[in-house]
């Protein structure tokens, strides 16, 4: 005998526990599954632009900071770039490499703040978490040693950077960068056979790579579908093309992959 369900609706958001940002989604669930889903934006618009206005270029550099908090130093680098190319600014060589390092450095940071949340919101409170927010913590003790923050920088500057790195930044680099691999195969162990992440992340939420290039999909999202596409390479900023690196891909683009 089928058992007939009816649909209904929750509002997630936009002040929700299980949300990182204030943003509201109205979903259609039968029963545990997600039939419909309509993202409304807005809330965290704070009016940044019409308070530009009335500053100058350099003034503007800290607002670029809160437009996403865990990604301060590439809000940073987006933004002295886009002024910079507007007035013809050159930059000099040596701090082209110091945004790259500050840029990569976030990177880190941001996927091992993504990573913990996720787990969290599928169930896994806390511990796994504490895992990333662990060597999180030693990319902000080394953000601080340049320019004495944690999450909200003010480093990039037009034509270059605030200032130079101090004497103790490069062998705090090198430990770390020593001792990330390590970090990352225990996450590995984490991740693979935590029960609650495969039960509610493998084969779900799938996004073939045809659709996520039709969709506008970049960065993990585009990658996690199986299409080899990075920013970086495909079309280099700063020095990145004097890098080389592989580019990871998923196999199906569900939310294990990503």
């Amino acid at each position: 005998m089928a058992v007939k369900t009816e649909s209904f609706v929750i509002n997630i958001g936009p002040q929700h526990p299980s949300t990182h940002g204030v943003f509201r989604m109205r979903m259609t669930f039968d029963g545990e599954v997600v039939v419909d889903m309509e993202p409304v934006f807005g809330y965290l618009h704070r009016g940044i632009e019409k308070l530009a206005e009335g500053r100058t270029y350099k003034q503007n550099i800290p607002f670029t900071d809160r437009l996403d908090y865990v990604s301060s130093m590439t809000n940073n680098q987006a933004y002295v770039m886009a002024v910079e190319k507007l007035a013809g600014i050159p930059v000099a060589e040596r701090a082209e490499y110091l945004r790259v390092i500050m840029a990569e450095l976030q990177r880190i940071a941001n996927h091992l703040i993504a990573v913990g949340a996720f787990l969290n919101d599928c169930g896994a409170f806390v511990t796994p978490f504490m895992y990333m927010f662990r060597e999180r913590e030693k990319i902000l003790d080394l953000f601080e040693m340049v320019c004495g923050q944690r999450l909200t920088y003010n480093y990039m500057r037009f034509g270059g950077v605030s200032h130079d790195i101090p004497e103790e930044f490069l062998p705090a680099l090198k430990r770390f960068i020593a001792e990330m691999p390590g970090f990352i195969d225990e996450y590995d162990q984490l991740l693979a056979e935590n029960e609650i992440l495969l039960t509610r992340a493998k084969g779900v939420g799938i996004l073939p790579g045809e659709m996520a290039i039709n969709c506008s999909a970049s960065g993990p999202v585009l990658r996690a579908s199986d299409v080899k596409w990075d920013i970086r390479k495909a079309d280099p900023y700063s020095v990145y093309d004097r890098f080389e690196f592989d580019i990871p891909t998923g196999s199906i683009g569900d939310c294990y992959d990503r």
